[in-house]
């Protein structure tokens, strides 16, 4: 079988969840992100993308 390219995404939490709507703070935790400064690698997908761009105010998208 051959290897699917899976591309990535790492992202960054730039923001706090404090004083935030809990959706945004459970779909900061679905990200894999808790605490500032912290970075989550995961696959790039629409859903993923989709969850980015709901917290796009608390994250930003880290070009290696």
């Amino acid at each position: 079988m051959a290897k699917k390219d899976t591309s990535t995404v790492t992202i960054r939490q730039t923001g706090s969840p404090i004083r935030r709507k809990s959706d945004q703070r459970a779909t900061l935790m679905g990200l894999g992100l808790n605490r500032m400064g912290r970075e989550s690698t995961l696959e790039d997908t629409p859903a993923v993308r989709g969850m980015i761009a709901k917290v796009s105010h608390m994250v930003e998208v880290v070009e290696k």
